[in-house]
């Protein structure tokens, strides 16, 4: 009997999909609200003296004081839902402990917020609808509160009801059906909506391309060399240069925008001085690490342990520069309109209102987050260091990018594009590769490889089905968050204006 030739084809992406959608319900039944409640009300109760010690004397300081506790409860629900996502690859592959993740990423998701959040607040505050068309200054003080509240109350809905939403997507929703239900269609911004709707649609795509990239310089330059060890030693601090050098110009550019005015060539210049500056000091590093590792992939697992705990703190911080607008924006639009300020995209964002969003954030993984990690990053998603790394980059590029010009994205949905894209990726480069088959070639003593392995036609349909299945999932989020988080909206103005206008 001929004996059957070994397939080149592995089940790569089934299990990837498999993953995000036990994530999604898994992030559904480990967050339990009442798990910290009495340490969320506490935060609740600060975030309102803290709001009131800075508008104490000014009119209508009760509306500014009630918006900043809802809006430090979206902050709260953001972390807890959100962020987890951001190191639980690197706890998740050994790379840190809980304790280290949750320190990396509060503190960076803080830094990330206040250093680099205005762009996209004050997209989300004067970006979708027009204040100058309403009624009046107090109408619009009223679609931005009925805007939070919506959004906070959709957020709790389907997290109960197990369905996967954005938190963006609910606040733009949220801004979208009160503002329709207080002046018309005509007071929507359709073109700034329209780049924004663009921005959701076009990030995770960007993000899989370039998490499959990432994916793919590794597997070609490191993984299937004939020494790994050396071919690791030589690029992996180059990597981590290209990522902290991304960040030095992002910083430079944005984050210290408020402080210092830095021309885009003096920021690609600072860029390229910290990564060059990154290879010098990580070189030595690396080669320490090397020391006495056998030449294969469960060596280079130790390698990427520094650029994934790296890559996790950077989508930290791209995470809190972008999400942060989820929760703050309607609240920095509420303090302007009562201090009587014409509301536009330069509107300064004041600090006490970063501080509450950002630290509700922090406060949000703290309280909520370690169980969720512990599921999505050692239960569901177990990736190696090399495949988490290029995820979380990818990520962190696509969010960066987004925020560097104003557009709130949705970080989970760009995640999980770079998830599908590692997935796509690797189901393709497993069949068609010639580096890896004349590499499997070498290794097996194999001639003859069965490029394609054979299924039923149920099989071949059910497989086909779990990848429409779950792009359908994320297109159904985008398209139903939206109007029902806008409809409901839209029943919490007239509400709120019914009592108070």
């Amino acid at each position: 009997m001929a004996k059957p030739r070994p397939s080149l084809e592995k089940p790569t992406l089934d299990k990837y999909l498999d993953k995000i959608t036990l994530a999604e319900e898994a992030t559904h039944h480990v967050l339990r609200p009442w798990a910290g409640i009495g340490l969320g009300l506490l935060f609740l109760l600060i975030s309102m003296i803290f709001a009131a010690a800075y508008v104490s004397e000014q009119p209508g300081y009760l509306i500014i004081v009630a918006a900043a506790a809802v809006a430090a409860y979206m902050a709260m629900n953001i972390g807890a839902n959100d962020v987890t996502n951001n190191v639980g690859a690197a706890v998740g592959s050994k790379a840190i402990t809980m304790t280290t993740a949750l320190v990396i990423a509060a503190v960076f998701e803080i830094a990330g917020a206040v250093f680099a959040g205005g762009r996209v607040v004050s997209t989300i505050e004067a970006g979708i609808v027009d204040a100058a068309q309403m009624p009046s200054g107090q109408a619009f003080v009223w679609v931005m509160m009925a805007a939070l509240i919506s959004a906070a109350a959709w957020i709790n809905i389907a997290t109960w009801s197990g369905a996967p939403i954005s938190t963006t997507h609910s606040i733009v929703g949220g801004i979208l059906g009160s503002g329709i239900a207080a002046a018309g269609f005509s007071v929507v911004h359709w073109v700034s909506l329209a780049g924004i709707t663009a921005s959701w649609m076009v990030s995770p795509i960007l993000g899989g391309g370039i998490a499959a990239l990432l994916l793919a310089f590794v597997k070609t330059f490191i993984i299937y060399r004939e020494d790994k060890i050396d071919a690791a030693i030589f690029w992996t601090p180059i990597l981590i240069a290209v990522m902290t050098g991304a960040f030095a110009a992002y910083f430079a550019l944005i984050g210290l925008e408020k402080v210092v005015a830095i021309s885009m060539t003096n920021g690609i210049l600072i860029g390229l001085a910290v990564a060059a500056v990154t290879v010098v000091a990580s070189r030595p590093w690396i080669v320490r690490q090397a020391r006495g590792l056998d030449n294969r992939n469960q060596s280079l697992r130790k390698l990427f342990r520094m650029p994934l705990i790296l890559s996790a703190a950077l989508l930290s911080f791209a995470h809190g520069a972008n999400d942060v607008s989820n929760a703050v924006g309607p609240l920095s639009a509420i303090v302007a309109n009562v201090n009587g300020l014409a509301i536009l995209k330069t509107t300064y964002v004041p600090l006490w209102v970063m501080l509450i969003g950002a630290f509700g954030i922090s406060c949000g993984l703290l309280l909520f987050g370690p169980k969720l990690i512990r599921v999505v990053g050692e239960e569901i998603t177990k990736l190696n260091p090399m495949r988490a790394f290029c995820v979380a980059l990818a990520t962190a590029i696509t969010v960066i990018l987004a925020t560097s010009l104003g557009l709130p994205v949705s970080t989970t949905h760009t995640a999980v594009g770079a998830v599908f894209g590692i997935g796509f990726f690797r189901e393709w480069y497993t069949r068609n590769s010639k580096r890896r088959l004349d590499y499997v070639r070498r290794k097996t003593g194999q001639a003859d490889f069965e490029r394609h392995a054979v299924h039923s036609p149920e099989e071949s349909q059910r497989r086909r089905l779990v990848r429409r299945s779950h792009f359908m999932t994320i297109v159904a989020a985008w398209v139903i968050t939206v109007p029902v988080s806008a409809a409901l909206s839209a029943a919490v103005y007239y509400i709120l204006s019914a009592f108070f206008i």
